[in-house]
């Protein structure tokens, strides 16, 4: 039998703030494969930045040849470009062909845009560009680079191949076997500086279907930052990409992505309509290097900055407004770890020298979980900063899930995600509200997650994208949605793969990123599809909320036995149902959002006043047979948002959930 419950909404009483739009944010970060996912090129080492191997090769390429004296070293790259050049030599003699090869999946019909910097030997005038079948050797298609000299240039073609390839090879050659020449000094030699390979399709850089799934999911706002920013200077990834330099992340291992710098980044908040967040770095950064960027995005072309701007191709200002000052400075884990007062000391610096340069910028502190961190902070720094940020990850961190946790025992310590963030918001409330000098400080959630393990050594099913982590995360924006007097920003992390955390997810790397297979092993890795949370974030983003409204729930509860030692929360019982509701500006729509985070059906009686004489409602469902349920590339719509329609004509409105389950309810007067 179905547990009953009652909410009651009070529609008449909305509250006097505006929910900001921006709680439904998301993060991207240059961690892990986040912009190898992100980003639209095929090739990878498209640079020759790798070591090489022992053929000479870089390591991202291997050798393609059949002939006996076929050479291949790394050399200095051409005239202002970083990484290596790639020397490919072949003997006329040997009648052979001889290149470089790489293992991509391409879409058949799809045009692909090649783009290579190369110089050759004189006597050599053509380089084919082929994709073969590896498993077949069928040739899917092929396009000819047709050289024109011993200097540096650029060579530019596309091919197109004739049906889509999982197990690919994308090679260039150079062959013997019908034009051939005189061996001697310096013949028979192509070097390499760069070679990529994008689908027409793309968006800038950025693959479409991530720039079209970003977009349903309205984001608001769009944060760039992470332990990375902490060792990033932002003019390492301005200007030509030919000639940014190849940079070790310093923060999370391989290589900075220097594809997606400054102006990638504000192009794609332009393509996806979200205000942008930009991370200064202040762990290994100055304060002129922060004022100095701020003044690329915002100054006119009469400055030093704005000039540069303008002579890398965008003249009119950016107008970015959001800016944070360090990434969890409190962590030893981030360069530039030091104390509170420190960083309060040295949080001032920068917001000096930035506000000197655009005085109308929003500016975030770093924060902490930690009161004691946000006390001095504030003390120091609360007249220089509009919002203090914080992180909270949802599992380890906070209850103490691990590896070995029993699915009995996690189930309902993920499910506190709310009160794990009601303590921490409560906590930097009470320090807000103790002192009238930080009165108009607030709160901006800059990452937040469920994150079972220590990110580093899971293996197996990933468990941030089944539908569990999605119900903890939609009751925990539910409490975003409570407590938006003072949270106003909200960045889920990640939007694509990254750390397993991300919501979009593309391909079938589905453990971490250091355990499991190769990707490509499931023969999908072209597949973008949303986690369960991605559908969730989906619904709640697109609804027209505008100020909240009380609700309760008289629900039954379910034991939470482990509590959190952490934040002070004993062992007990919570309720099943977590509601939030708002209304839009009009006061005519009314939404509920209603988490089932028991394991029981529940039927809730909706009592809601006046709404109630519309007699219908329209509901989104999100739910499955088991709270384990993931999505994957072979099953990528296994969880998603159902939408139907709730007849109550002139009865009471009885809304039926399936255990682990989130509703969105829409009542329009």
């Amino acid at each position: 039998m179905n547990q009953r419950a009652v909410i009651t909404v009070n529609t008449e009483t909305p509250s006097a703030h505006r929910v900001n739009p921006y709680i439904f944010g998301h993060f991207v970060e240059d961690i892990r494969d986040h912009m190898d996912a992100m980003l639209a090129f095929t090739l990878k080492d498209m640079d020759f930045e790798d070591e090489a191997d022992g053929r000479g090769v870089s390591s991202g390429w291997y050798a393609v040849t059949n002939g006996k004296n076929t050479e291949y070293a790394l050399e200095p790259a051409a005239p202002r470009h970083s990484g290596h050049s790639q020397r490919i030599r072949i003997l006329s003699a040997d009648r052979c062909y001889g290149g470089i090869g790489q293992r991509v999946s391409v879409e058949g019909g799809m045009a692909y845009r090649i783009h290579a910097v190369a110089r050759a030997a004189i006597d050599l005038r053509i380089a084919a560009c082929e994709l073969v079948d590896r498993s077949t050797g069928e040739l899917l298609g092929r396009a000819e680079l047709k050289l024109s000299g011993h200097r540096w240039q650029e060579y530019k073609t596309q091919m197109t191949p004739s049906r889509s390839c999982e197990n690919a090879e994308f090679r260039i050659l150079l062959s013997s076997e019908e034009e051939t020449w005189r061996d001697g000094m310096g013949s028979g030699m192509l070097w390499l500086d760069h070679v990529s390979m994008l689908p027409s399709d793309s968006i800038g850089y950025v693959k479409r279907e991530v720039v079209e799934l970003t977009k349903q999911l309205k984001p608001g706002m769009m944060r760039i930052a992470g332990n990375y920013i902490s060792a990033y200077h932002f003019e390492d990834a301005i200007g030509p990409v030919l000639e940014r330099p190849n940079m070790i992340n310093e923060a999370w291992g391989g290589w900075t992505n220097k594809y997606f710098g400054t102006d990638e980044f504000l192009q794609f908040c332009r393509d996806t309509d979200t205000e942008p967040l930009i991370c200064v770095n202040a762990g290994t950064g100055t304060p002129e290097e922060a004022a100095a960027w701020l003044e690329y995005c915002n100054g006119s072309i009469d400055t030093e900055y704005g000039a540069l701007r303008a002579l890398n191709g965008h003249p009119e200002p950016y107008g970015v407004r959001y800016w944070e000052i360090g990434n969890e400075i409190y962590g030893s884990w981030q360069h530039g770890h030091c104390t509170a007062e420190e960083f309060a000391y040295r949080y001032n610096r920068f917001a000096d020298a930035m506000k000197a340069v655009d005085p109308d910028i929003v500016l975030l502190a770093c924060g902490d979980c930690d009161p004691e961190w946000n006390r001095t902070v504030l003390d120091i720094s609360a007249s220089k900063m509009d919002m203090l940020t914080i992180h909270i990850y949802h599992g380890f961190g906070t209850v103490g899930i691990t590896p070995n946790t029993s699915a009995e025992e996690r189930y309902p310590a993920v499910m506190s995600f709310p009160e794990i963030s009601r303590t921490v918001i409560s906590k930097a409330e009470h320090l807000i509200r103790s002192n009238p000098a930080y009165s108009h400080v607030k709160l901006a959630i800059t990452e937040y997650n469920t994150m079972y393990y220590p990110n580093t050594i899971r293996e197996g099913r990933p468990m941030e994208h089944t539908l569990e982590a999605a119900v903890a995360n939609a009751a925990n924006l539910n409490e975003f949605i409570r407590q938006s007097h003072l949270v106003e920003i909200g960045s889920f992390s990640d939007l694509v793969n990254g750390w397993l955390g991300g919501c979009i997810r593309v391909g079938d790397c589905y453990a971490d990123q250091y355990r499991g297979k190769e990707a490509g092993w499931s023969g999908r890795s072209r597949v973008v599809y949303g986690t369960p949370t991605f559908h969730m974030m989906k619904e709640y983003a697109n609804r027209e909320i505008s100020r909240i409204v009380p609700a309760n729930a008289d629900c039954e509860t379910f034991e939470w036995p482990s509590g959190s030692k952490r934040f002070g929360l004993e062992p007990g019982p919570l309720p099943a149902l977590d509601v939030a509701a708002a209304v839009d500006e009009s006061g005519r729509v009314l939404t509920l959002f209603v988490v089932n985070r028991g394991l029981s059906s529940i039927d809730a009686e909706l009592i809601i006043g006046s709404f109630a004489d519309a007699g219908e409602a329209k509901v989104w469902e999100l739910a499955g047979d088991h709270y384990e349920t993931i999505n994957s590339v072979f099953e990528p719509e296994a969880v998603t948002m159902r939408e139907q329609r709730l007849d109550f004509g002139s009865s009471k409105p009885v809304l039926a959930m399936r255990p682990h389950s989130v509703c969105v309810v829409e009542v329009r007067k």
